[in-house]
């Protein structure tokens, strides 16, 4: 049986870009296992939200949080945490693809590489199949694996940069947006890779597309201007809202 306990908690997120407060108190317990959805228009917080999840912020030079981020009950942001580990637990997929300019396989051997998950050429080329089957791209590539990763479409591209991420098997993926630049039956995959990947990992996307929220995700938060107005199922979010911001927004009337 799964546990229903969450696999992060927040409580009370401030995050300053300088002295500008960019998130403002923002708490949020992710459960495992499941889908949660960002939602919220431009400029409001959820990518900066979302990048504090494993500390990618900390690349812009003078940013800072106040407040804590727990993952499995340990807080990300104290100071013997190991970024390296982090993010190798919690992985991220960005907006547009970026895969190495390298084959496939390379592109998908990399993070083992690294991290020392394979000694062997054989354990190497398992991690390699086993990553591309679930991020539902072997079929496609299996006799393509010396080919360059950039000459593949930006969907198939996509979905090798989640090979990638699978396999240093991470307990969270991230998702900014990961279908915005892709076309409808891409968008469609990807979709359906996430239903399939909930199975083993816990997902937290962000999106613009209401309607790919509603469709994939379970749980579901509300940003508007740095705040989380709301967070609730996403069943409810979207027929019974308890925010009037929230329904204005769902409904198109405002935002």
């Amino acid at each position: 049986m799964k546990t229903t306990e969450p696999i992060i908690k927040v409580r009370n997120l401030d995050f300053y870009y300088g002295p500008s407060l960019a998130l403002h108190q923002i708490s949020m317990d992710i459960p495992p296992n499941l889908i949660t959805a960002l939602i919220g228009p431009s400029g409001c917080g959820k990518s900066t939200f979302l990048r504090c999840l494993n500390r990618m912020n900390d690349t812009i030079p003078g940013t800072h949080i106040e407040g804590q981020i727990l993952l499995n009950d340990k807080d990300i942001y104290s100071p013997d945490t190991d970024l390296a580990n982090l993010r190798q637990k919690v992985g991220m997929v960005f907006q547009k693809p970026n895969p190495f300019p390298q084959s496939i396989f390379d592109n998908v051997a990399f993070g083992p590489r690294v991290v020392g998950l394979s000694r062997k050429k054989s354990e190497l080329e398992t991690i390699v199949e086993q990553s591309l089957r679930q991020a539902a791209l072997w079929d496609e590539v299996k006799d393509h694996l010396n080919e360059n990763a950039m000459s593949f479409s930006l969907g198939e591209q996509q979905r090798l940069c989640i090979a990638r991420l699978l396999a240093v098997r991470p307990d969270v993926i991230l998702m900014d947006e990961p279908a915005s630049a892709l076309d409808p039956i891409a968008t469609l995959k990807i979709e359906e890779l996430m239903t399939e990947l909930k199975e083993n990992y816990t997902i937290v996307i962000v999106t613009h597309n209401m309607q790919q929220a509603a469709r994939v995700s379970n749980f579901t938060g509300f940003f508007w201007l740095g705040k989380l107005i709301e967070f609730s199922s996403t069943s409810k979010i979207f027929t019974l809202p308890e925010q009037q911001l929230s329904e204005d927004y769902i409904t198109g009337k405002m935002g």
